[in-house]
């Protein structure tokens, strides 16, 4: 089994290096393509037409100076040309929990979907900052992957992914949650102004608002929490109300 891992938090993290050490209980085969540095709510982006630098760290394991979605694309394009590509791909694991309005911002989740395009199932895995950290969560974690592995065909679908936050302590149980709504960038604070000129920033943090039975006070309550995602999420319209859109 050969499996891929990135993140959005940079080949340094140690979130990587965790979910590196629970990969290699599952597989001998495991791959590292991660960011130079750290992509906070990088999303799905890409870098176009512009060079990406691979640099080879080591056995199996590379940084790129793109960005976390560059990471699946140089694997795939680049790295696997040729040769059999990764079954799995799991990102993370991130440094904070990714929910609400994160599933559209999420380097973490961009990475997974960018997988799906490849034909690759994907696990984005997040957990909450300051976690009670223990060297039995790696244990965990593996059988976690295993059982996700061996019951792929349960979740796998093409263009969809899975979210997973892991709560402070593990093991712990599992939910599937409703998606709730906890936007991080609600405001702007000014740091400069001169003239026309003003320099502003998003500040970090969020207002962790939650309503029951979301992801937010799924992992307060100490679950981890698992949802199903999918890139397409369309909603269709109304055949005859699209009728009456026609010019004339």
């Amino acid at each position: 089994m050969r499996i891929l891992l990135s993140n959005d938090d940079g080949i340094e993290a140690p979130g990587l290096a965790r979910l590196a050490a629970a990969a290699a209980l599952v597989s001998d085969d495991v791959w590292i393509v991660a960011p130079e540095v750290k992509h906070t709510a990088a999303g799905p982006s890409l870098t176009m037409a512009k060079p990406v630098t691979m640099t080879r760290l080591g056995e199996r394991r590379y940084s790129c100076s793109g960005r976390p979605a560059d990471c699946m694309v140089a694997s795939f394009a680049w790295l696997f040309e040729g040769q059999r590509k990764p079954d799995l791909v799991l990102a993370g694991v991130n440094d904070g929990r990714n929910v609400a309005e994160d599933l559209a911002y999420s380097g973490t989740l961009g990475i997974a979907r960018e997988a799906t395009f490849w034909g690759v199932p994907a696990i984005g895995f997040s957990r909450v900052k300051n976690a009670d950290l223990k060297p039995s969560d790696d244990t965990w974690l593996a059988a976690f992957i295993r059982a996700l592995w061996e019951k792929r065909a349960e979740w796998v679908a093409e263009g969809h992914w899975l979210s997973v936050n892991l709560p402070s302590s593990l093991p712990a149980a599992i939910r599937q949650p409703s998606i709730g709504r906890d936007k991080i960038a609600r405001k702007a604070e000014v740091l400069e102004q001169d003239g026309d000129r003003t320099v502003i920033t998003f500040p970090r943090g969020r207002a962790h608002s939650s309503l029951p039975g979301d992801e937010n006070e799924a992992v307060d309550r100490g679950f981890v929490t698992v949802n199903r995602l999918n890139w397409f999420g369309q909603t269709r319209l109304d055949d005859a109300f699209v009728e009456t859109l026609r010019p004339g």
